[in-house]
C-alpha cells in the first residue's frame, strides 16, 4: 500500500452528482488511465449503550474496503482504532447489549477504479440511505508510503484532472512526526473516508437522487 490522498469533489455548477462523476471519468480517460474494476468503501456506526462516569459515550465505526476484502477496521471517535479481520462483523452482533447500530447512518461509497502509471484512482457516489450525498476522490501513489516524500508529485498529478478542487495534504498526514520513518497505512486512508463521510453526513446537495 502507497500513501493515499481521499477528498471531497464538489458537484460541477449545473450537473448533477452521476453527471460529475462521468466527466470525471472522461478526464482520467483522456489521461491514458485504464479503467480496472469498481471499488466501494461502507461505514456503520455504533453507539455505546452505556456511559462511565457520567460521560458521553464515544461512537463506534465500523469499515470494510473492497481493496482488503479479509479485513474490516473499527475506528473509536477520537482514536483508537483497530484492524480486525472479516469475523469482527459478528462479533459486533454479539455485542448487541453494549454497542447499538445506529440505524439509517449507514454510508457507502462505490465507484470505479482506474490505474495510472504508478498511480491508482477511485472516484465513487457517497451516498445514504439511497441518496447521494457527494463525490470522493481517491489517488493512491503506490511506489511510496512516505507522505512527504511524494505529496508534491501527488498534488500535482490531481490538479492534471481536479484543477483547484486538489485539497491540501490530510490531516493524518500532517500529525506525523518530521524527520522520523512513518509511513502511511490503510489506518490513515479509512480515517480520510470517516472524516469525508461525516461531513456529507450534514449535506443534501441539489441533484442527488441515485439513479
Amino acid at each position: 500500500m502507497g500513501v493515499t490522498c481521499v477528498c471531497q469533489v464538489p458537484v460541477a455548477e449545473g450537473k448533477s452528482v452521476q453527471q460529475t462523476v462521468d466527466i470525471l471519468h472522461k478526464k482520467l480517460e483522456q489521461l491514458g488511465a485504464v479503467k480496472q474494476g469498481s471499488f466501494c468503501v461502507d461505514c456503520e456506526t455504533y453507539h455505546a449503550t452505556g456511559n462511565v462516569s457520567g460521560q458521553p459515550s464515544k461512537l463506534l465505526y465500523v469499515m470494510h474496503n473492497s481493496e482488503t476484502p479479509l479485513s474490516c477496521l473499527a475506528l473509536f471517535e477520537g482514536g483508537p482504532s483497530l484492524i480486525a479481520d472479516a469475523n469482527f462483523d459478528v462479533l459486533m452482533v454479539k455485542l448487541k447489549s453494549h454497542f447499538q447500530n445506529a440505524k439509517g447512518h449507514k454510508v457507502e461509497c462505490r465507484g470505479s477504479r482506474y490505474r495510472y502509471y504508478d498511480f491508482l484512482i477511485k472516484v465513487g457516489t457517497v451516498t445514504m440511505s439511497s441518496s447521494a450525498r457527494g463525490i470522493s476522490v481517491e489517488v493512491e501513489y503506490c511506489p511510496c508510503v512516505v507522505p512527504g516524500d511524494c505529496w508534491n508529485l501527488t498534488k500535482e498529478f490531481m490538479q492534471s484532472f481536479l484543477g483547484s478542487s486538489v485539497p491540501d495534504l490530510p490531516s493524518v498526514f500532517a500529525a506525523k512526526p518530521e524527520g522520523l520513518f512513518a509511513p502511511s497505512d490503510c489506518i490513515d486512508t479509512m480515517t480520510q473516508y470517516l472524516e469525508l463521510f461525516n461531513k456529507l453526513r450534514k449535506l443534501q446537495i441539489p441533484g442527488s437522487n441515485v439513479r
